[in-house]
């Protein structure tokens, strides 16, 4: 399959000189995590020249170098990724699952021959492929990862961040003791962020921000999947929930968990 039958059409795109509060409405408005960024060159074309998501949003707004500047100073070519990796529509699907998977990205903006954009794929568009009877057969302990990545409601905020930054992941299932108590994404620390800079006074913002726990920024009453479901089924609540991952739970222990890029290995695995 060519990676054009599976891309969205629905480009929705940015400015790099707009401001990132723009991005952002962006993003929550139509329910994505990332945008491409355009800038309209001396030719008046609209040529690709990064991609902003909710992580790199985390990732600058929790970092030093930004901490004394608030969200709404700071335009999108401050905070996008520019060194942007794209494909043609007639490319492989599963060469572009490979490329994803080694370069360790979420999503890949589709090109026509005249090096135009004509779409995008993110690990959510093939995560609608892992449903149906194949699916069916495979179960989340064989896909799952149990190099488990975990945080307690208690740690600091900026602990956690780091914990995510290191180890390259978008979510923290936050474990207290034994029990899984919630869940915290790249998402939950943006916003943490904004309004931490929306509300706190800047000459105090330095000190206070080592000051916010997990517990304040997490989402509670995490949903949670059994070692013994199938991938279809995985999908399926991925898709209708907007979840990137999963934690796996056998006897109220966290064993595992199960993310978008587990599936897109997978599918990268059957499809070779």
């Amino acid at each position: 399959m060519q990676i054009k039958n599976l891309m969205s059409e629905d480009l929705i795109t940015v400015d790099k000189d707009q401001k990132l509060s723009d991005g952002l409405k962006l993003l929550a408005k139509n329910d994505i995590s990332r945008l491409p960024v355009i800038n309209t060159n001396k030719d008046h074309q609209r040529e690709l020249v990064g991609i902003i998501s909710e992580r790199d949003v985390a990732d600058k707004l929790g970092s030093s170098k930004y901490e004394n500047m608030p969200a709404s100073r700071l335009h999108i070519s401050s905070v996008m990724v520019k060194d942007v990796i794209s494909v043609v529509e007639t490319m492989d699907l599963a060469d572009v699952a490979n490329l994803m998977l080694e370069n360790g990205i979420g999503s890949v903006p589709i090109v026509s021959d005249d090096d135009m954009m004509v779409g995008i794929v993110s690990k959510a568009d093939f995560v609608t492929l892992a449903v149906g009877r194949a699916f069916d057969k495979i179960t989340v302990k064989e896909v799952m990862s149990d190099d488990i990545k975990a945080v307690s409601s208690q740690e600091r905020l900026v602990h956690a961040r780091r914990i995510m930054i290191d180890s390259h992941v978008g979510r923290l299932p936050v474990i207290d003791g034994d029990e899984l108590v919630g869940m915290m994404t790249s998402k939950d620390v943006m916003k943490a962020f904004i309004n931490f800079r929306k509300n706190v006074p800047e000459k105090y913002q330095k000190t206070q921000i080592k000051e916010i726990l997990v517990e304040e920024v997490m989402s509670d009453n995490p949903l949670s999947i059994s070692k013994d479901a199938s991938i279809s089924e995985v999908a399926n609540t991925m898709m209708d929930t907007g979840y990137n991952g999963l934690p796996v739970v056998e006897d109220n222990n966290v064993i595992g968990i199960i993310t978008q890029t587990d599936i897109l290995r997978l599918i990268a695995k059957l499809e070779s």
